[in-house]
């Protein structure tokens, strides 16, 4: 007697199916300028500070009072805005210093023990100054922040009445100081440079670089806590003006920068970025009402904290006759039959299907002695379906730049009315659409999560599910 056989699942995976389609893409950010902007005059450089943010700008004193400079020039001050819910703010209050009624005060920057401020300003304060025809270097001070006032000021070490440093950015663990100048050996029109707290001293400026730098103007840099440097540039392909980017440090140098997308950036002049800590939301200026004006971003894109990863379908089986693996003596051969026409021989076989269905499985025995032949010895219904998943179709490894396609075409989730896929590429872009296409352009593993939802049920309620599956981006060699 031929004892009952024994099907054994053969993990295998299934070739990737490449569907050619188009995305419907997504704008990452949704931005608002913020109502205490001031008309008619330039609002830049917000710093978090407070539940609120402190900024610089040039408007009046008072109704009629403008603060101008020796060369009529209106000068910037410090301010600081108090946030009193999610949409409305304090009337703006001014910061002081014994600058402020003839020199510019700020941009700026607070070191995290939230005391100590680091500003923009005119280097030579004596009468030299008061001559129109001297060109006045900017330069970093150093103060102590007391309420509204700005007191005990102190010039940075390495400011320099041959050229311009400012913008200074201190990181949020106080160890590195950013900002921007034209010293000579620079790229460009103006460079990124960073000085290291050593033995509590500022070391020598470092030049960020030829990834961060370029032979056009790079300013406004902010180092985010979570390791970006944000910075400003006008270098060629960019939306126009000015334009944010950021980039983020490989082993010991910085990467390819990224640009950040519209509405962010703009045809206007768009700079100053800073982000909060999960950088879901943040701050920057822009001048694309014809002002320096402030606004407030949010990022739009949905990412799901947890999402189940991607179980891969497999239709490839191993079939055992276990009586002939315990007595391999016994003279017969085993024939299968695996119900999609494909035939083998053998006490073990492996069959491959290809795809989900119900399949019957029958064995036929050939005595090898007699040469009698046994029809239909075992028989048994094998029914493949594919895991009740949103499923991503895409390669596991690309290079950065070549366009790559993925599908959910092969998403299995019966009873469902599907009624969006959206799709979170790990890189602060998202796309809907059921077969979509991506460019990645920095190298490195992106975990991408398929988020699907169906049509409102009874009484409004959406069901919604998410897959992920990782990519590996290469540097195109």
């Amino acid at each position: 007697m031929i004892k009952r056989l024994r099907l054994i699942l053969l993990v295998l995976f299934p070739g990737l199916l490449i569907v050619n389609s188009t995305a419907q893409e997504l704008n990452s950010y949704e931005i608002t300028r913020l109502p205490f902007s001031s008309s008619g005059y330039n609002d830049i450089s917000p710093v978090m500070y407070n539940d609120g943010l402190l900024f610089c700008s040039d408007r009046r004193l008072s109704g009629i009072m403008e603060r101008t400079s020796f060369d009529g020039r209106r000068l910037f001050n410090i301010y600081f805005v108090q946030r009193r819910d999610s949409v409305e703010w304090n009337k703006p209050k001014e910061i002081r210093s014994e600058r402020s009624e003839l020199f510019n005060n700020g941009p700026l920057s607070i070191a995290p023990d939230g005391k100590t401020v680091y500003f923009t300003s005119e280097i030579e304060t004596g009468g030299q100054s008061k001559n129109k025809k001297f060109r006045n270097r900017s330069g970093i001070f150093i103060a102590d922040l007391n309420g509204f006032q700005i007191t005990s000021i102190r010039p940075f070490k390495y400011n320099n009445p041959d050229y311009n440093i400012g913008q200074p950015s201190v990181s949020s663990d106080g160890k590195y100081l950013f900002f921007s100048s034209d010293m000579p050996g620079g790229y460009g029109g103006s460079d990124i440079y960073y000085c290291e707290l050593i033995n509590n001293e500022w070391s020598d400026p470092v030049n960020a670089g030829p990834m961060v730098n370029s032979t056009y103007i790079e300013n406004y840099p902010y180092l985010h806590s979570g390791g970006r440097l944000y910075f400003t540039s006008d270098r060629p392909g960019g939306a126009g003006g000015l334009d944010v980017y950021y980039s983020e440090k490989n082993d010991r140098e910085w990467g390819e920068p990224v640009r950040l997308p519209e509405p962010v950036n703009s045809a206007s002049d768009d700079f100053a970025l800073v982000a909060m800590p999960d950088l879901e939301s943040g701050y920057f200026a822009s001048n694309r009402q014809r002002n320096d004006d402030i606004y407030e971003f949010i990022i739009t894109i949905i990412r799901k904290a947890t999402c189940d990863t991607l179980q891969e379908n497999t239709y490839c089986y191993e079939f055992i006759e276990e009586n002939a693996v315990k007595y391999d003596t016994i003279p017969f051969r085993y024939e299968w039959r695996f119900g999609d026409g494909d035939t083998a021989s053998g006490e073990i076989v492996q069959h491959c299907y290809a795809g989900p269905g119900s399949y019957l499985v029958q064995l036929d025995v050939v005595n090898l002695v007699t040469g009698e032949k046994s029809l239909n010895e075992k028989s048994e219904r094998l029914v493949i379906q594919d895991i009740e998943q949103p499923f991503i179709t895409s390669p596991d490894t690309a290079y950065t730049g070549q366009e790559i396609q993925l599908s959910a075409d092969k998403t299995n989730l019966p009873g469902w009315q599907i009624a969006k896929y959206y799709w979170n590429f790990d890189d602060e872009t998202a796309a809907i659409g059921q077969n979509v296409k991506k460019t990645f352009t920095r190298p490195g593993e992106y975990n991408i999560q398929l988020i699907v939802s169906d049509k409102a049920g009874s009484g409004g309620k959406i069901k919604e599910t998410c897959v992920s599956r990782n990519i590996l981006i290469f540097n195109r060699p």
